[in-house]
């Protein structure tokens, strides 16, 4: 599954056209890697994706197969490793 929809899916993204920009901007990392909208994500992949004052890392359990994900499913689909604030730029 391309990752801009993963980030969709997983709701950590409201739409896929912000996640495709974050990653054109190199805000998404997989597995410590810029990565482009396009890559593929597998089981065990770690995402991290920068907001404008918030961080998350998080780490892929399952795939779905179609492009239709409950919310109770969306949040079985990553489990969180860390979320921290970003120190604000004056």
């Amino acid at each position: 599954m391309r990752l801009d929809l993963f980030l969709k899916l997983s709701r950590l993204c409201p739409r896929r056209s912000i996640a495709q920009q974050l990653c054109d901007a190199g805000f998404v990392l997989l597995n410590g890697r810029a990565a482009k909208s396009a890559h593929a994500v597998k089981e065990t992949d770690v995402i991290t994706v920068r907001h404008r004052h918030r961080e998350t890392t998080v780490r892929v359990t399952s795939v779905p197969a179609g492009r239709n994900v409950s919310r109770q499913a969306a949040n079985e689909m990553i489990d969180l490793i860390a979320e921290r604030d970003l120190p604000a730029d004056i």
